[in-house]
């Protein structure tokens, strides 16, 4: 890569997702100091990038899992940090810190992130549920039954994997993680279905109510 890579290239993501098991990352790390790791990840190499996942990739992972107390979100959190390091290495000055220092700025602000994230997704969650609560004894509410076609047709109105993370939230009662699991899609992924196919059904049912 380049020595001074065009903004285009800095906007883009590494050409392989970052891993502590990169073969470039698995030389011997100490021969290359914090400063030579801090010019070359200014500079855009992503040599100095795998290095430094490899050193301090634990340390962040730690802060994260700490603080969010899901390893699948921290690792989330992880992968965000150094994506955020690659695209913004430029930022970096050495004179106003080391980059320890500056790693974990990083992550306390992707933390912070991850926990708004987390409550809008509740909140979202909390929004819809509502309007998903359907009784069960149809003597009392007639309508119950006719609520059941309604929410079954504007689920089956959603994309295919938003569809299907739904289902396995409310009609499974999975969490986001274990719907990561089962599907075997990244966490990140999850989340996106789960908040794009909430807005869509929540407006959805409000439309077929008239709200």
């Amino acid at each position: 890569m380049s020595a001074d890579p065009t903004a285009e290239q800095r906007a883009a993501e590494p050409a392989h997702t970052i891993t502590a098991t990169d073969t470039d990352a698995t030389a011997d790390t100490a021969t290359n100091t914090d400063a030579d790791l801090a010019r070359g990840i200014i500079d855009g190499d992503e040599t100095s990038l795998a290095i430094a996942y490899r050193r301090w990739a634990p340390l962040v992972h730690a802060l994260a899992r700490r603080s969010l107390g899901d390893p699948r979100e921290a690792e989330d959190v992880t992968q965000q940090v150094f994506l955020a390091v690659w695209r913004g290495g430029r930022g970096y000055r050495p004179e106003r810190g080391p980059v320890a220092g500056w790693l974990v700025g990083i992550t306390r602000r992707k933390i912070a992130d991850a926990l708004s994230a987390r409550t809008r997704r509740t909140e979202l969650v909390g929004a819809a549920g509502a309007l998903l609560v359907l009784a069960d004894d149809t003597r009392t509410r007639p309508e119950a039954a006719l609520d059941r076609v309604v929410v079954r047709h504007e689920l089956a109105k959603l994309p295919t994997p938003q569809r299907r993370v739904l289902h396995l939230a409310f009609y499974e009662d999975l969490t986001q993680t274990q719907i990561a699991q089962r599907t075997g899609w990244p966490l990140g992924t999850v989340k996106s279905h789960s908040r794009r196919g909430l807005h869509q059904l929540r407006d959805g049912l409000r439309s077929a109510a008239g709200v």
